[in-house]
């Protein structure tokens, strides 16, 4: 299941913000033949004219990078089959955001070592107590962090002064060591069932977390080696933007982002949860179900997804694959939204509505889906007008874009 709050809450499609909206606007284009005349639709006040965001990052090069770093990450499932249950994901744009996942004492370590950028993201062999964000004592739980430094030494020098720095939180921490990795630098404390571990690799170090159900030091380090093994592959995979060119990042270098329907385009800057473009593993990691979630964007050719203001649009490899898509994502909403009809003016929309089961208070109302081509549009709204303008802005301004 996918649960759908609002913003300032890590979902798996989007956190989605309503804006309120009335009257009409300007459209452009010109009706393509088979494809409605979008200069009809009632699009209230929402641009849908094609447009391009200014390309230069403007000092966010950083978190471009940090968003880029989705794809370092491994998601759990990937470690071990049984923890299909995704804990979310978030970029680490500063030292003082970083330590949401570090002892506190590490922050002095990462802004001595100038530490770039980084990214979390963790998972669990079950779902979070209903209203906990800590997993049960008796669940396997790991979480994986790469931090970015600007080379190699400040990367090596960071892993040792991290590790001395977290041991030292308590007298009663050991050192472990790892047969596998023997550079890892591992440390638990006797009688308690975690293991913290850093790992520096080229101008990154890797930071874990392993939560198991007992205390046992040999299956933690067990554990630590098949971590190590599964993102050190993930990170082998990722070609991370040398340190001299993050500066000169693009925000939107294929167009995704200005497909995206908002209300207000100016002002619009990167920021990982209102303003970027993500590839799968960002919907893989807050996924109940992550292998299901895998073989839905693998299904569907997923490639990247953007998210502005609250919305979003995904691209699919190809046409096919927009309605593959679209129905698994309905199919994630879950138990609390109910099928509703969409505009009858838009080609193959589909909404959601909350009912009764659903929380008012973090769901969003109302929920549409846009096909177009090899984009799939998500918008939501607690306006039932405002839904159907959203709706309709969102197919012209795709209409529009290609």
């Amino acid at each position: 299941m996918v649960r759908i709050w609002r913003a300032g809450t890590v979902t798996a499609i989007v956190a989605l913000v309503a804006a309120g909206l009335s009257g009409c606007s300007a459209q452009v284009g010109t009706p393509v033949p088979g494809e409605i005349d979008v200069r009809t639709l009632e699009v209230g006040d929402f641009p849908v004219d094609k447009f391009s965001y200014p390309a230069d990052a403007s000092g966010d090069g950083p978190i471009l990078e940090g968003i880029r770093m989705s794809e370092a990450v491994v998601t759990t499932d990937r470690i071990d089959p049984s923890l299909k249950f995704g804990r979310g994901s978030k970029v680490l744009p500063d030292p003082a955001t970083a330590i949401d996942f570090l002892a506190n004492v590490s922050e002095p370590v990462l802004k001595h070592r100038k530490m770039v950028v980084g990214y979390a993201a963790s998972g669990a062999d079950q779902g979070d107590p209903e209203g906990e964000t800590r997993p049960e004592a008796d669940a396997t739980a790991i979480t994986v962090v790469a931090l970015r430094f600007p080379d190699t030494s400040a990367a090596t020098g960071a892993a040792r002064e991290l590790e001395d720095a977290d041991i030292g939180v308590s007298r009663d921490n050991r050192r472990l060591k790892s047969a596998k990795y023997p550079d890892a630098l591992v440390h638990w404390r006797p009688g308690v069932a975690n293991v913290g571990a850093f790992l520096a690799e080229d101008e990154f170090v890797i930071s874990l977390f392993v939560q198991r159900p007992k205390a046992d030091s040999a299956d933690l380090v067990s554990w630590v080696d098949k971590t190590l093994t599964a993102q050190l592959a993930q990170l082998g995979r990722f070609r991370p933007t040398p340190t001299a060119d993050i500066a000169d990042l693009q925000v939107d270098p294929e167009n995704l982002l200005s497909r995206v329907v908002v209300a207000d385009r100016k002002g619009q800057a990167p920021d990982p949860d209102t303003f970027a473009v993500y590839g799968p593993n960002y919907l893989i990691n807050s996924a109940d179900d992550q292998p299901a979630r895998a073989r839905l964007l693998d299904e569907s050719g997923f490639e990247s997804t953007a998210y502005a203001d609250g919305n979003s649009v995904a691209r699919v490899r190809d046409p096919a694959g927009a309605p593959i898509l679209m129905d698994g994502f309905i199919e994630s909403a879950g138990e609390a939204y109910d099928d509703r009809p969409a505009p009858t003016d838009i080609p193959g929309a589909k909404c959601l509505e909350l009912n009764t089961t659903g929380d008012p208070q973090h769901q969003y109302r109302f929920r549409c889906f846009v096909p177009y081509k090899r984009y799939v549009g998500v918008v939501s709204s607690d306006d039932e007008a405002e839904i159907q303008q959203k709706t309709a802005a969102q197919y012209a301004l795709l209409a529009n874009s290609l």
